[in-house]
Formats: C-alpha cells, structure tokens, sequence
C-alpha cells in the first residue's frame, strides 16, 4: 500500500518568515467555550508562510499569477535528490541526470532551516543548475528552504532562469525525513486571485 509522506511545515505563531515579512497570526472571532456555536477563526499570513508555490508574477511583473498556473505542474512524478553542499545546489548534485525525463526534482539540503529559527545563510539553488533546468525542460523544483536564491538577492536570477523554461517553484517543503529516490508529488495552490503565491499542503507518495 503506498505510504503518504507529508513534506509541507507546521504553520504558528512561531513560524519564521523572511525579514519584514507578515507572520503568522490567529484571531478567534467565535468560540464554543463563549457560548457560541462553533470555533472559527480569522487567521493573517503571508503568501509565502511554510510550504509555499511561488507564481511567476511574484518575481517577473505582469507574468502568470498563482490562479492562472497549470496545476499538472505540481501533481506527478518526481524524484528527491540529498543535496552535498551547504551553500549551493550545484551542477554535480544533478550530474548524469536527464532532466526532461525527471519532470520534477525535489532538494533535501544539507542545513535545512528549523520552521520557528530564521537563518539568512539558508541554502539556494546555483543560477547554473536553474538554467540547465530551464534548457532540458525540467517542469518542477522544489527546496527545504526559504527561497532558490540567496537571502540577500536583489536580481533573483535563479527565480527568472527558472522562468525562462517554466519551470514551476516550491519552497520551504520538509523532506528530514525524506529518502532520495522516486515518488508521486501533490501539492497544489490554492486558487487565489492575483496571488503571487499559495501555501500549499505538499505530500509525497510512495511508489512501492
């Protein structure tokens, strides 16, 4: 029987997000214990909290928005790779591979940063490896931190190379527990008007 592996982030009040960023929080605008029907709540949180789909429009003005992307893109195939460098995803990591027949890559970092600790030397993905996923057609990346670019990119190249090929993003995905090989990917965004991003429930399943 296939195994769901669930590789999306615990979301909190603790959660860290990017420097300036909204974080997360919850207001409680009904409550069972006040003599109300029901709980619900009213929660704040920027697009980019967690497990996270980044639209085009998020880094190229006037491109598709998260309610427009195809949503095969992020259902399918796909294979984890273990990273070896702390600093970047580079070309050896993905060495031999032919990337039009991977579809979709998912990278377990070597210091993937903890869901309440912000860290800005987190790992990215080299402007090279984009590029060559752009050119051989690969259709998803996705990374166990915050951003394929560096903490202090102003230009986002590897975003744009990523682009050129339409390739789609996923970021901030928790793969600690995750094997290297191949498995079934979902993690669909919520439609949402004009969004740049979605959070995303994100799960693997296994292909046994």
């Amino acid at each position: 029987m296939a195994r769901i592996i669930d590789i999306s982030r615990l979301i909190s009040e603790e959660t860290a997000v990017f420097p300036g960023d909204t974080p997360f929080s919850r207001n409680w605008v009904m409550a069972i214990a006040d003599g109300c029907s029901c709980n619900t709540s009213t929660i704040t949180l920027s697009a980019h909290t967690g497990a996270h789909a980044d639209a085009p429009s998020h880094y190229v003005d006037g491109a598709a928005t998260i309610d427009e992307v195809p949503l095969d893109q992020y259902v399918g195939r796909c294979r984890v790779i273990h990273a070896r460098h702390p600093d970047a995803i580079r070309l050896d990591d993905i060495e031999g591979m032919d990337l039009a027949r991977e579809e979709r890559l998912l990278f377990r970092t070597p210091r993937a940063p903890a869901d309440d600790t912000w860290q800005d030397d987190f790992t990215y993905l080299s402007v090279e490896v984009a590029e060559r996923a752009a050119r051989e057609g690969l259709r998803l990346i996705g990374i166990d931190t915050p951003s394929v670019d560096p903490s202090d990119s102003k230009t986002l190249d590897a975003h744009k190379a990523l682009f050129s090929g339409g390739v789609s993003l996923l970021e901030s995905i928790d793969l600690s527990a995750v094997d290297e090989g191949v498995y079934e990917l979902i993690a669909l965004p919520l439609r949402i008007a004009r969004g740049d991003s979605s959070p995303v429930r994100a799960v693997l399943r296994s292909l046994d």
